[in-house]
């Protein structure tokens, strides 16, 4: 471990003389990199050098310890006893930082969720989920902006796409990925029977720049008039944008600006972000296993989540874990099954599974 730290200490002196050259401050994407990296690197070697500053106390103590003078001693033992705690909680902070890091976690989201299985019930599902994703955003500072919407006739979605904006985003939403499935009474039903419908739920990092070189040359662009949702400005000009990328076929769509400009650099980010997921998704089945183990990162179709309305209750299926607090959850409060994920997550890690 104190290894893996030193060489850390080392790369973030070295990155910090590096940020003070011209050829690197003239380089934007070079720098962009760069400072990116440092700050991954500043909370470990920040908790490396407290790390070392107790090492050194508790070498310090074990000598006073052995003093003549009564009262030095005691004061040595207890102060000894409480660095040592110190040591053992910056070890186990220590070794969940040094797990290979998701170099994605910092980045924004874009997110699609679609009604699947049981018609408007599913669609009206899907809105729920967006409702409740967008309120555990407010929770968190996050801001969202949706790029494409098709309303349901009697409520939800058919079909949403919306950008997430904020510190760490991926890191938290990366696991919300997959089937979500809901059991309750729809409001379409007139003999009260409980219905099993479900919505799907795909999360991407947001690309940036250094992570994907769209050749322009390769997208066909075609300019439409919005329908759905976008406001007053709905149907009244051709500002809508849909971007078709010929080599595979992935095709975006952006209408909730009124200006074309704007609603093309939104789906100019959205196709980034679908060619960098596709390399992602090519990279991971070539390492096979390892994709298998991860949680909340498998295909659309996997179901990860059942909602019973009923029983109030929330099931997890990929870590069993079951809260009944199904109420505060659709309101966003999802911090506990969110917490249980990553954690079970990290766990797998130091497992080395």
């Amino acid at each position: 471990m104190e290894e893996r730290l030193k060489m850390m200490e080392a790369r973030y002196q070295e990155i910090g003389k590096m940020l003070e050259s011209p050829e690197v401050a003239s380089d934007v994407k070079r720098l962009t990199v760069l400072m990116k990296e440092m700050r991954s690197l500043e909370k470990p070697v920040n908790l490396y050098h407290e790390y070392k500053d107790v090492l050194n106390q508790i070498d310090e103590l074990e000598i006073l310890k052995n003093e003549n003078d009564l009262e030095i001693r005691e004061l040595a033992l207890a102060d000894l006893e409480e660095k040592k705690a110190r040591k053992q909680e910056l070890e186990d902070e220590i070794k969940i930082l040094l797990i290979p890091k998701d170099p994605n976690d910092e980045k924004n989201v874009i997110m699609e969720i679609r009604g699947a299985a049981g018609g408007d019930e599913a669609n009206i599902f899907a809105g729920d989920l967006f409702r409740m994703y967008s309120k555990y955003a407010e929770s968190k500072g996050w801001k969202i902006e949706i790029t494409n919407a098709l309303p349901a006739d009697l409520g939800g979605f058919s079909q949403i796409e919306y950008i997430v904006k904020g510190e760490n985003a991926y890191s938290f939403l990366k696991y919300e990925s997959g089937a979500h499935r809901v059991q309750r009474v729809p409001v379409t039903e007139t003999q009260g029977r409980v219905h099993t419908s479900t919505a799907t739920v795909l999360v991407m990092p947001e690309a940036e720049e250094v992570d994907c070189d769209l050749d322009m040359n390769d997208v066909r662009i075609d300019i439409t008039r919005s329908s759905g949702c976008g406001g007053q400005g709905v149907n009244t000009t051709d500002s809508a944008v849909r971007l078709t990328h010929i080599p595979t076929g992935i095709v975006v769509y952006s209408q909730t600006e009124r200006s074309q400009i704007k609603n093309k650099e939104k789906a100019i980010k959205i196709l980034q972000t679908r060619l960098y997921d596709l390399k992602m998704q090519e990279r991971d089945a070539e390492l096979g296993a390892e994709r298998r183990s991860k949680i909340g990162t498998g295909d659309r179709s996997e179901k990860i989540r059942t909602y019973n309305y009923p029983q109030n209750r929330v099931t997890d299926h990929r870590i069993g874990f079951t809260l009944n607090t199904l109420d505060r959850i659709m309101q966003g409060d999802i911090d506990k099954v969110i917490e249980a994920l990553i954690t079970e997550d990290q766990n797998r890690k130091l497992r080395g599974e």
